[in-house]
């Protein structure tokens, strides 16, 4: 029997439970008119998918803002900001709400009147003491919609957030152009991570008329344009068409512009974001690693982002984060450059003395091989003077004077001998000098005698150069048989006595100048065909440099004799590096192959992606990777390379190449792309065997098959592990195996559209960029269960060509034995 003492904690238990707050079993979507969303309290979607309220985003500080996140995904994953550059201090303190007149908005609601810090400055009623008029309602789409009377229909929409997206397009919203009222949605940045408001890059509709997409940078420099639409995607990110989890839509018509996209699989979760760091970025939820997942980027390198470092800072491809500060400058947000966020970029460490006085003790120090930033101002010879005594950033000579006055925007660090790289003479304060550059700067009165005398000398070697080459014209009607410059090489070869390899038309040779630099001379043989890989190598080589691609270092064409001259390689061919790990006990080891992966990946996306024309090699495989010293991989052999101009996407042309390394297209006579240089090379890397090693895909139960076909079954099996090179023993990063054998397997695939380029494969290669696995190229596998006469006819009947079946005869794809 309970005692009095037990009655009473029972009636105090039960009165402090009806004082506590009590939720409904399934929480609200709406928000009525009147009523308010106020601290922790949320509207959740219908179905659950998204939740609406105040946040904080992690090390933001004591902000808050509104936003809308995805519910069922651990963490908050913020897909829209109300308020993202009004935020408030305290969630308390602060309601939304509708308003009577059918508005929704934001009051601060602490000491003295309530003000509104937003509104959605719409009218959902024109009654305004009907209590009913509008409505807020978060829809299952991540769409906050309001709705109101509008001639008697309270369903009418009058305001919703997918009309004003932040930084993210979800499925169903979308991002374009209200050709009726000239309204912009558009994806804009936020500042950082953990600061949601206004950022510096933008996705928009191109505000000069040209039709595309661009990207802007702080609202004024177009940067990057999305391409054109081809049907299925934009035609420079083929990754939109690569998922069938999605299908991208877009619409050009008379009222509109716009682009959106929708999931095919209910259970997908993906979101289309505009990142910090100015690269639009498609992500997709991985339920069993419990994190989004990198699907694509746009530009595929951050280098392409206007101001991706900053003021004053400086973009390296070599250093272990993309942006380092430039001499005499450190983050201008140490925080943010900590968090890989970098476009508050650098600041001085000292002040400088006096601008433009004679007397300053500031001074110029040199930083070299740099592609000199963007707003220069050229110096006219009469002013030239005037302006380097008011001179106040930095001046460089390249093509003429150069001057800066202004913040140092989109500078790049350069290999050495790079075509496009500069040196640029920096101002730094005098107590920066003494650390910067080990005493090779000068100070402020000297830094603009060198600019003086740099223009005098450019001068004088532009004088020099017009007086050599005269004289050599003369001595070229003197030796009418152009003997002296083959002589003299013949001579560096010792008359061509060390033959390093040969191709089939020309052979190399070892040489040495009188400075014993080691050199290769190429010396084409045949007349036609000589001829033209002899041109295109100039076309080529002689135009651009990269540190992961072979340097010509001059050529000779005078007679019937072809030369090239080229740095010489100790290491040899990749090929012959990896004939000697099948046989050696001491085989390349895992780091030198991904390093070699990546080094080729790099090249190959230079020559696509960065050069004024894109440059397809057409002839990519291990006899055509040299390798260096430090075994770091130098591309060669440009004689097939061909030229597509950047307002074109393919070209048509002969086929040419390597049989066992040629793409589908070639084969079967279809315009080709970039991706035509696709990942052969990456399934040898990771394997040590050859790609038409048939014996080696019948020895690990193969059947006697296309290597690459097996290879790539086991990836999507999920057995990479099979692939490793058995001399390794194993000793190999996994991640990083796991990665590369991915890739390889989707460079194989036929449909060119399903191939990454090659400045994504880089990105893979590196981690940043993760795409599903690969599926098996169902084109191998038709072709190596082909064993009857009717299927190999049928195979000549749709390549409308015959030959088609000796090319796969000798890549030993199947067994043809049978068939004459």
């Amino acid at each position: 029997m309970c005692s009095w003492r037990h009655l009473a904690l029972l009636f105090l238990l039960l009165s402090c439970l009806s004082r506590w707050p009590r939720t409904s079993a399934a929480a609200s979507d709406t928000l009525s008119t009147g009523e308010s969303l106020a601290g922790n309290r949320t509207l959740v979607s219908a179905g659950g998918k998204f939740e609406l309220g105040f946040f904080s985003p992690a090390g933001g500080g004591s902000d808050y803002y509104v936003g809308v996140w995805y519910k069922r995904i651990p963490g908050r994953t913020v897909i829209w900001v109300l308020n993202r550059d009004s935020p408030v201090a305290d969630p308390a303190s602060a309601e939304l709400t509708v308003a009577r007149d059918g508005n929704l908005l934001l009051l601060l609601t602490g000491n003295g009147p309530q003000r509104a810090i937003w509104s959605s400055n719409s009218t959902g009623s024109r009654d305004g003491d009907d209590g009913d008029a509008a409505v807020a309602v978060l829809l299952d789409t991540g769409n906050l919609v309001l709705r109101g009377r509008r001639g008697g229909n309270s369903s009418a929409v009058v305001w919703q957030s997918f009309d004003h997206p932040t930084d993210t397009l979800v499925p169903g919203g979308w991002v374009g152009l209200n050709k009726r009222t000239g309204a912009y949605q558009a994806l804009r940045s936020w500042r950082s991570a953990a600061d949601p408001s206004t950022g510096l890059y933008t996705d928009r509709v191109d505000p000069h008329g040209s039709g595309q997409y661009a990207f802007l940078w702080n609202g004024t420099a177009v940067y990057h344009y999305v391409g054109a639409w081809n049907g299925r995607y934009f035609a420079p990110i083929p990754e939109m068409g690569m998922s069938a989890k999605y299908t991208f839509a877009f619409v050009n018509r008379s009222e509109e512009v716009s682009y959106s996209f929708r999931v095919n699989d209910p259970s997908t979760v993906s979101r289309l974001v505009m990142s910090p760091h100015g690269q639009l970025t498609m992500f997709d939820w991985s339920d069993e690693s419990g994190q989004w997942l990198l699907h694509w980027a746009t530009p595929t390198s951050l280098y392409d982002v206007y101001s991706a470092c900053g003021p004053f800072g400086l973009c390296d491809v070599a250093s272990s984060q993309y942006c380092r500060c430039l001499p005499g400058f450190e983050p201008a947000s140490p925080g943010d450059w900590a968090a890989q966020l970098w476009s508050a970029g650098c600041a001085r460490r000292t002040t400088l003395q006096c601008s433009g006085n004679a007397s300053s003790t500031d001074g110029f120090i040199p930083v070299q091989n740099v592609q000199l930033p963007s707003g220069y101002s050229p110096v006219a010879d009469a002013a030239g003077r005037r302006q380097l005594r008011r001179l106040r950033i930095a001046y460089a000579y390249r093509d003429g004077c150069l001057v800066w006055d202004g913040d140092l925007r989109n500078a790049q660090q350069l290999a050495d001998g790079d075509a496009g790289a500069s040196t640029l003479f920096l101002r730094v304060a005098a107590a920066d000098l003494a650390t910067a550059s080990h005493g090779v700067a000068t100070n402020g009165r000297v830094g603009v005698a060198i600019l003086g005398a740099s223009c005098v000398i450019a001068l004088a070697i532009l004088c020099l150069l017009f007086v050599l080459a005269w004289v050599g014209r003369r001595e070229e009607t003197v030796h009418r048989d152009g003997s002296l410059l083959p002589r003299y090489l013949a001579r560096c070869t010792k008359n061509y006595s060390h033959k390093l390899g040969s191709g089939s038309f020309g052979s190399v040779y070892k040489g040495s100048l009188p400075d014993h630099t080691a050199i290769a001379v190429k010396r084409l043989e045949g007349s036609a065909q000589g001829e033209k890989q002899f041109r295109a190598e100039l076309r080529t080589l002689g135009t651009i440099q990269h540190v992961n691609l072979v340097r010509l270092r001059g050529f000779c064409a005078t007679g019937h004799e072809r030369l090239l001259v080229y740095d010489y390689m100790p290491n040899g061919s990749l090929a012959s590096v990896l004939s000697e790990s099948g046989h050696s006990s001491r085989p390349l080891d895992w780091r030198a192959r991904f390093g070699i992966m990546a080094g080729v990946a790099r090249g190959l996306a230079y020559l696509h992606e960065r050069c004024q024309e894109q440059i397809v090699h057409c002839d990519v495989k291990p006899e055509n990777i040299l390798l260096d010293a430090g075994l770091r991989p130098k591309v060669a052999d440009f004689g097939m390379a061909k030229l597509i101009a950047r307002d074109n996407s393919r070209a048509l042309t002969t086929a040419r190449g390597t049989v066992g390394y040629l793409a589908p297209e070639w084969i079967l006579g279809l315009p080709i792309t970039a991706k035509a240089d696709h990942g052969m090379v990456l399934l040898e890397l990771v394997s040590g065997r050859r790609n038409r090693d048939a014996a080696e895909a019948g020895r690990r139960g193969g059947g006697g098959c296309y290597f690459p076909l097996w290879a790539a079954t086991k990836v999507r099996e999920g057995q990479v592990l099979v692939l490793l090179d058995e001399r390794l023993t194993g000793d190999a990063d996994v991640e990083e195996h796991g990665r590369a054998c991915n890739v390889a397997c989707w460079c194989i695939q036929q449909d060119e559209a399903l191939r990454p380029t090659m400045g994504q494969v880089v990105q893979v290669l590196e981690g940043s960029l993760r795409p599903g696995t690969a599926p098996v190229p169902r084109y191998l596998e038709q072709l190596c269960r082909a064993r009857s006469e009717r299927i190999l006819v049928e195979l000549a009947i749709f390549t409308s060509c015959r030959p088609v079946i000796e090319l796969w005869k000798k890549m030993q794809c199947c067994k043809f034995d049978d068939y004459d």
